[in-house]
Order: structure tokens, then sequence, then C-alpha cells
């Protein structure tokens, strides 16, 4: 909490005391090399141009760290490092010279020796504003590193707590799965032993694809299997229809990530009893769109979204970050996702 606030107080404070330092330099070279007293002249027009050179000085200061923390900034090689300080040089000389021109203009500042006191204020200001500038960009750096290097522990941490759930619920899956085999064998129902099939079918891709990289081609074969697992259980009066682009096929992407989607549709259709899916390939990204009906809600009666969409979001935050793009909304009889993932180049 200390290290906080002494942060926030150079934070504040530093720009104050550049604009001291540049603007009594200022005074100094120009008063004392013409043998008259420090400050003489209007004790007003000289604290008002104390407090303008002040104000621009935060202002620079604000401008500057924006642009750092908008770009996370991060250490360039050796020629961008010069052209970016050309750049500011460059910024400092017509920023500072258009401000006296101004400044001088409007009354607030005085330049009485003309062209020699642009030239003096030019190579006294703009070495102090480049080093304040490279304080500024290496407190910024420094910043950045910090916080990346908290998130990477962040994520390494959750990766660990993930991966230990896993392993411990790994028992569980492998247990069901040779029971659904033990009672497959004792069916003799055709329907209960193609259901059984399927369920297998869908637990054997979720346990030995859940940590790995798949074809789109494999979990639309795993999405067409839960959907005919789930036409088994749902009213026959269903109306179903699917569309998948024959474009899709050995693009790599992350497994199980439409699969929550289309659960919630079946949980939850109602209605005219319709789910309407396609998969689409749009440029390099990969378009899932769903649709269900559901039962007539006023607007106080609208689902909330249950713990299988949270956990996807979450989700496709880790392993896509800002590389997809998921949509959902419900109108008075119809609840529509769509999710867009730009894919990963082999």
């Amino acid at each position: 909490m200390n290290i906080i606030k002494k942060d926030t107080f150079f934070r504040w404070v530093m720009p104050f005391f550049l604009g001291v330092v540049m603007f009594n330099a200022l005074r100094a070279v120009t008063d004392l090399t013409k043998n008259e007293g420090f400050w003489t002249g209007s004790l007003s027009q000289h604290i008002v141009s104390q407090l303008v050179v002040i104000g621009i000085c935060y202002a620079f200061d604000i401008i500057w760290r924006l642009r750092f923390q908008n770009k996370k900034y991060d250490i360039p090689k050796s020629g961008l490092f010069q052209n970016e300080y050309l750049k500011m040089f460059i910024s400092l000389f017509v920023g500072l010279n258009v401000v006296m021109f101004i400044g001088e203009r409007i009354g607030v500042l005085y330049m009485g020796n003309g062209i020699i006191d642009y030239m003096i204020a030019n190579v006294i200001c703009i070495p102090i504003a480049l080093l304040y500038y490279s304080m500024v960009r290496n407190d910024m750096i420094n910043n950045n590193f910090i916080e990346q290097a908290l998130l990477l522990e962040k994520v390494r941490n959750e990766n660990l707590d993930t991966e230990l759930k896993y392993l411990k619920a790994q028992y569980h899956p492998h247990f069901l799965f040779n029971a659904l085999n033990t009672i497959y064998f004792q069916t003799k129902e055709e329907e209960a032993r193609k259901s059984i099939e399927l369920l297998s079918e869908l637990l054997r891709y979720q346990l030995y694809n859940v940590n790995k990289i798949v074809t789109v081609g494999e979990e639309i074969s795993f999405i067409q299997s839960y959907i005919s697992f789930q036409k088994q259980r749902v009213s026959k009066r269903l109306q179903l229809q699917a569309d998948y682009d024959s474009l899709l096929s050995e693009q790599k992407i992350h497994p199980l990530l439409f699969q929550p989607l289309l659960e919630n549709a079946f949980k939850y259709v109602g209605g005219e009893y319709r789910i309407w899916l396609s998969f689409k390939l749009e440029g390099e990204a990969i378009c899932f769109t769903l649709e269900n009906s559901i039962a007539d809600l006023k607007d106080e009666e609208k689902r909330k979204e249950g713990i299988g969409i949270e956990n996807l979001k979450r989700r496709l935050e880790l392993l896509y970050s800002s590389a997809y793009e998921l949509k959902l909304t419900q109108t008075v009889n119809t609840y529509s996702a769509e999710l867009r993932i730009k894919l990963e180049k082999d």
C-alpha cells in the first residue's frame, strides 16, 4: 500500500517540478545573461507563464502515459528506438514553438528578444523534456512488464489447477465408459443399444480430445453424434435443421467449444420446437450460428445464463483471447447464439 501511495505521489508531483525547472532555467538564462535581476518585470505575468508551463508539462505527461498504456509498450529494436526519439524530438520542437508563438500573441508569454528567446527556449526545454520522456517511458515499460508477469503467473496457476482437477476427474469417465460397455452387451433392445453406443462415442471424444487441438471435421462429427444422441430423448415433433460448410474439414481448432451452446438449445427448446444451426467458413474464421425457439417469455422471465455458458466464455477467453466473438441474443420466442473463432494457421 505504501509503494502505491509513493508511486502515485511521484506520478502527480513530477510534472509540477518539471514545469518549475524548465521555466526557471529559461528565465535564468534570459535574465542573468542580460545583467538583469532574476524574474524582473511583471510578477503577475511571470506567475501566469509559470502556471502555463506547468499545465503543459501535465498535459504531456498524461498524453505520453496514455499512449504507452494503450499500446502495451515494449522495448523496441535499435532502429525503432532511434525513430521513436526522432519523432518525439520533432513533436516537441513543433509543439514548443507553436505554444510560444500563440502564448506571445495572447499575452501569457513574453519573448522580448524575438528569435533569440525562441532559440534559447528550444535549447533548454527540449533536452529536459526528452529526459523526462525517457523517465515516463521506462516507468511504463516496467509497469507493463510487471503486469504481464502477474497475468502470466495467474494463467499458469489456473492451468495447474485445471490440470489437477482434470486428473482427479479422469477416474469417473473411465469408470462410466467401462460400465456403459458392460450394459451395452447386456441390453437386447436396439434403441437402447444405439443410445449407449452414441453416448460412448461422445464420452470417448470428450475424454481423449479435451486437451489437444482437433480438426474442424472431427469437431463437426462430434456435434453430429451429439445431435443424434439428443434426438433419442426429445419429442418427435422437434424440427432440426443443420447446415455444414463443405470447406470446413482440416482446419485446426480447440475441441468442445460448440457443444455447450447446442446443449443449451436442446435444454430450453420450446414453442414451435425448432432448432437451426450452421457451420460456415468466413475468411479465416469459423462462424457457428445457432437458433432455437422457446416458450413465450415476458421480459422479467428471461432466463439467466447457466454455468455451461459461463464456463464456455472462460475457456474462450483463455484459449483465444481477442481472436473470438460470442453473441447471445434472446427475444420473446427465440434464443440465438453466434460464435466466431479465428482459425489457427498450420
